[in-house]
């Protein structure tokens, strides 16, 4: 059955923490109970964000600078909500999203160094109050997650433009994840994403439960397969 009220989960985490297919495995989890499932991505998920996803990877927003790229998320993040996420959970849709305001948080406010004033204004604009009901942070060292984006790509493929840059950078925005983490627990929930891929769709089953209104999340979790 569809859930009385729509359910808005974001996934965060380094480049090659597998956000990608636990979005899609838990996606698969919650459509076979019976609910709507969106799965949605940023920066992009909406026509008009999409297009900004093209010019901030490919780096062509680069030489202006991490401010206008902070704003170019923002303007990317306004449409997604009124174009596509917020539809979605007021006709009580389950929203899964790769990635959202803590990727923004992170990579231009802490290790782009911008003035958390100016960070938290461009949010609170950005979001209009939609909120994730829960956080999912895939947290694994910078090193291994590097390593699993490069053997992800196509053999001529070219490192986006945060792909590319250097580890140490990389490492940074681990700890910031981590940081949200322990500053909004309620919220953010660490995933250990070194472990296999089933053990950490189990651990993401888990900490969704709590927020589905069907009958089936009071089922013990282990007794699943995610």
């Amino acid at each position: 059955m569809t859930i009385k009220k729509g359910r808005f989960i974001t996934f965060e985490g380094g480049e090659g923490a597998g956000k990608s297919t636990q979005i899609h495995r838990l996606a698969n989890v919650l459509r076979r109970r019976g609910h709507d499932v969106l799965v949605t991505r940023e920066p992009g998920g909406s026509l008009g964000a999409e297009a900004v996803r093209h010019v901030l990877l490919s780096g062509a927003a680069e030489e202006f600078g991490v401010r206008m790229e902070a704003m170019l998320f923002a303007a990317a993040r306004s449409d997604h909500i009124e174009e596509v996420i917020r539809p979605a959970i007021a006709e009580g849709t389950i929203v899964l999203c790769d990635r959202f305001m803590d990727s923004s948080r992170v990579y231009q406010g802490m290790t782009g160094n911008l003035e958390p004033h100016f960070m938290r204004n461009l949010e609170r604009i950005a979001i209009n109050g939609m909120m994730p009901d829960l956080t999912l942070v895939l947290d694994l060292p910078a090193e291994i997650g590097m390593q699993r984006a490069r053997a992800r790509q196509q053999k001529d493929a070219v490192p986006d433009r945060f792909e590319k840059e250097e580890l140490s950078t990389h490492e940074k925005r681990r700890e910031a994840f981590l940081d949200l983490t322990r500053d909004e627990p309620d919220r953010c929930k660490r995933i250990d994403a070194t472990q296999s891929e089933d053990t950490v769709a189990l651990a993401i089953l888990v900490a969704v439960e709590p927020l589905l209104d069907d009958s089936d999340a009071a089922e013990p979790a282990q007794s699943r397969n995610p």
